[in-house]
């Protein structure tokens, strides 16, 4: 009998600290509004800061957005906009993507889509760009 109950202890634990586990593998959504505003709303100062707010999406349009990786129509890819490349040719220029330069591409783009999702137009708290 006892054997049953340590084992219906590991599994309740288990299920109490898996979505915790979960949480963590998502991306920081602060980080993330750092970078969007600092780094994508610099580049887009000459269009309206409402047409690229995260507010402008759903959670589900965000999320296909990202994962399609096509920017501006198709012209180019999202992906390119948080690599080292990139945040290394504006870093004279945008001191939020010189502070960036240490973080792996793949960290930063979890942090931009956490935010981006966690601002989008049906989230709790829908994001304005400033």
């Amino acid at each position: 009998m006892k054997f049953y109950k340590k084992v219906f202890l590991i599994c309740m634990l288990g299920v109490l600290i898996s979505p915790l586990m979960a949480l963590s593998a998502d991306g920081n959504w602060k980080k993330g509004r750092i970078y969007y505003r600092k780094v994508c709303t610099d580049c887009h100062k000459g269009e309206s800061c409402g047409a690229i707010a995260p507010s402008t999406k759903t959670k589900a349009e965000w999320a296909l957005y990202l994962d399609a990786d096509s920017h501006a129509k198709g012209k180019d890819k999202v992906s390119y906009y948080v690599s080292k490349e990139f945040r290394e040719s504006i870093k004279k220029t945008n001191r939020a993507a010189a502070k960036f330069l240490k973080v792996p591409a793949s960290a930063l783009m979890s942090d931009v889509r956490a935010f981006v999702i966690y601002g989008a137009k049906d989230a709790d708290n829908p994001a304005r760009c400033k």
